[in-house]
């Protein structure tokens, strides 16, 4: 349980700042993701248009990082 708010903000700042991105471990990690959501049967979605706000603000922040 997170007891201060900021000290755990800084503390995640920091480390998003310091962190290097790989994307060959990224893309593993995503794949693995996609694979367990197929396994448990939460994708494919059965009505495609379901949640469609949430992706397009996911592709409109996805978009805005350089």
């Amino acid at each position: 349980m997170i007891k201060n708010k900021k000290i755990f903000e800084k503390f995640e700042r920091n480390l998003i700042k310091n962190t290097q991105l790989n994307y060959r471990q990224n893309r593993k990690i995503f794949e693995g993701m996609y694979k367990q959501a197929m396994r448990l049967k939460v994708l494919p979605r059965k009505n495609k248009l379901e949640g469609i706000e949430v992706k397009i603000k996911i592709a409109k922040v996805i978009n805005s990082v350089r």
